[in-house]
C-alpha cells in the first residue's frame, strides 16, 4: 500500500508523464526524428532521455532487482553527465534512427511501471525528493519538445502546421467566451521601487533547483520596471526606425552576429517590403499552426539577448537585472498564458481567467521568457548538490544570461519568481522576449 506521502506524488508522476505524451500527439515518427540544429534535440530523444533520468537516478540505485531496459540506453540517452561516463555528441542526436520510435515508447512504459512500484513502496524522503526533481526535469523537456519541433517544422521548406496539438489542451475559456474574461493588453506603465536591501533567491520547503539558492541580500538602486513585456507593435517601430541597420544600438558581438546570421527581425517573422528603407508591410509569423498574420498586440518573442538589448537602448531604457525582476515579481500571482492553455504561442490578452477573477494591469509570468542583463553566475554561497546531479546547473555558469518568468510553453506548476533560466546571448528559438527597465 502506498504511503500518504507517496500517493499524491504517484498521481503527480502519472500526470506529468501523460502531459509529455499528450504534447507529442499529432507528430509522426518522422517528425520525432528531426534535429534542425545542434542546440535542438529530436522529440524521440527527449522522450527517451527523460525516462533515462528516472532509470539512472532512481530505479538503478533504489529499486531492488531492477533490470535495465536496454544496456545501450545508458550511454545513448545520457545528455551531459560526465560523472556517469561518456555520451554521444549533442549534434548527433538526430542520427539515432535506432532505437525505433516504438521502442522509445516501450521504454517509457517500462520505466513508468517500475517508477510506480518505487514510489508506492518507498518511505525515503531523499528518494521522494529525487522523484520531484525528475518531474521538474521532465517539465523542462516538455517545453523543449515544443520549441525544438517548432524550429524543425520551420526549417521545412513547406512550413507545415503542427496539426491537432493545440486542440489537445484547449481550455474552457476558448469555448465559452460569455463566461470568461479576455482583457486586452493595457498601455505600459513603469513600476517604481526604492533603493535598498532586498532578499532574493529561494528559501523554503517547496521544490527549487540548486541554482536558485541560497537566498541572499542584494542592494539595488532606485529603479523602474515595465508592467508588461514589449509587444510586436512596439518592436515593429524599432525595426521601421532602422533598428537592424544601426550599429550604434548594438553590442559589438551582437552586431557581428546579426551580420553573420543575416538577421532582419525576430526568428519566425516573414517581413514584406520592397526596399529595406520602407516600412514593413503585413508581417507574417510562423506558429505551431503554420504561418499566421502577426498580431501586433502580442508580446514580441524569439529574440536574442542582443536584440533585446538593442531594442532597450533604442527605447532609451535598459534590460532589468535579475534581482530587479525578482523584486518586482515577488508579489505577483503566477497567472497567464502557460503550456496548459495549449496555444504554444504568446497571447495578446492580458489575462485569461474566470469572470470572478480580477483583471490585473501587470503581467510578469507566462507568454515569454524575459531577458535580463544579468550573467548566469552562482549566487553567494552557492553549492551544487552532491554527485552527478550537481552537474545539472552549476557547470553551465559561463557565457550565458538569465531569463525570468516562464513562457507559453512552460507548465504553470513549474514556474516561480525565483526560477532562473539561462541561455547564450545569440539564442532565439525559445519563447524569448523582453521587459524594459530604467
Amino acid at each position: 500500500m502506498a504511503s500518504r506521502q507517496a500517493t499524491p506524488l504517484l498521481e503527480q508522476y502519472t500526470a506529468v508523464r501523460l502531459t509529455t505524451e499528450t504534447i507529442c500527439e499529432g507528430l509522426t515518427p518522422e517528425d520525432q526524428m528531426v534535429q534542425s540544429m545542434p542546440d535542438a534535440s529530436p522529440t524521440k530523444w527527449h522522450l527517451a532521455h527523460t525516462s533515462w533520468f528516472f532509470e539512472t537516478f532512481l530505479l538503478k540505485p533504489y529499486l531492488e532487482d531492477y533490470c535495465l531496459f536496454h544496456d545501450d540506453f545508458t550511454f545513448l540517452f545520457n545528455s551531459y553527465y560526465k560523472q556517469l561516463g561518456s555520451h554521444p555528441n549533442r549534434s548527433y542526436r538526430g542520427l539515432f534512427s535506432r532505437p525505433s520510435n516504438q521502442q522509445v515508447h516501450d521504454y517509457r512504459r517500462y520505466v513508468d511501471d517500475d517508477m510506480r512500484k518505487l514510489i508506492s513502496v518507498t518511505n525515503d524522503d531523499q528518494v521522494l525528493a529525487l522523484v520531484v526533481t525528475g518531474l521538474n526535469h521532465e517539465q523542462q523537456h516538455q517545453e523543449l519538445i515544443i520549441t525544438d519541433i517548432k524550429h524543425g517544422l520551420w526549417s521545412n521548406p513547406l512550413r507545415p502546421a503542427w496539426k491537432n496539438v493545440a486542440q489537445a489542451f484547449l481550455p474552457v475559456h476558448s469555448q465559452q467566451q460569455d463566461e470568461h474574461v479576455a482583457q486586452a493588453f493595457l498601455p505600459v506603465r513603469f513600476l517604481t521601487f526604492d533603493s535598498g536591501l532586498y532578499s532574493i533567491g529561494h528559501d523554503g520547503p517547496e521544490f527549487s533547483f540548486d541554482n536558485e539558492t541560497p537566498r541572499h541580500q542584494v542592494f539595488v538602486e532606485k529603479f523602474q520596471i515595465a508592467s508588461r513585456p514589449v509587444t510586436n507593435r512596439e518592436y515593429l517601430d524599432f525595426m521601421n526606425d532602422g533598428g537592424y541597420r544601426r550599429p550604434e544600438l548594438w553590442l559589438s558581438d551582437g552586431w557581428d552576429t546579426l551580420n553573420a546570421q543575416g538577421w532582419h527581425g525576430p526568428l519566425y517573422w516573414i517581413c514584406h517590403s520592397e526596399h529595406s528603407e520602407e516600412p514593413l508591410i503585413a508581417p507574417e509569423v510562423f506558429t505551431v499552426n503554420g504561418l499566421q498574420p502577426l498580431n501586433l498586440d502580442e508580446p514580441v518573442c524569439h529574440i536574442s539577448y542582443y536584440e533585446a538589448d538593442a531594442y532597450a537602448r533604442w527605447a532609451g531604457c535598459r534590460l532589468p537585472t535579475e534581482a530587479e525582476w525578482e523584486i518586482a515579481a515577488s508579489d505577483q500571482p503566477i497567472e497567464g498564458n502557460f503550456l496548459e492553455t495549449g496555444l504554444f504561442h504568446p497571447s495578446s490578452t492580458q489575462s485569461l481567467c474566470g469572470a470572478d477573477t480580477p483583471v490585473r494591469d501587470t503581467q510578469f509570468f507566462g507568454n515569454v521568457w524575459q531577458w535580463t542583463s544579468s550573467p548566469y553566475i552562482a549566487y553567494p554561497g552557492f553549492k551544487p548538490v552532491a554527485g552527478a546531479l550537481g552537474e545539472y546547473n552549476g557547470k553551465f555558469m559561463c557565457n550565458q544570461f538569465v531569463l525570468r518568468g516562464g513562457s507559453c510553453a512552460t507548465p504553470q506548476s513549474h514556474i516561480r519568481a525565483t526560477y532562473r533560466n539561462f541561455f547564450p546571448p545569440h539564442a532565439r528559438w525559445q519563447f524569448m522576449g523582453l521587459r524594459l527597465a530604467k
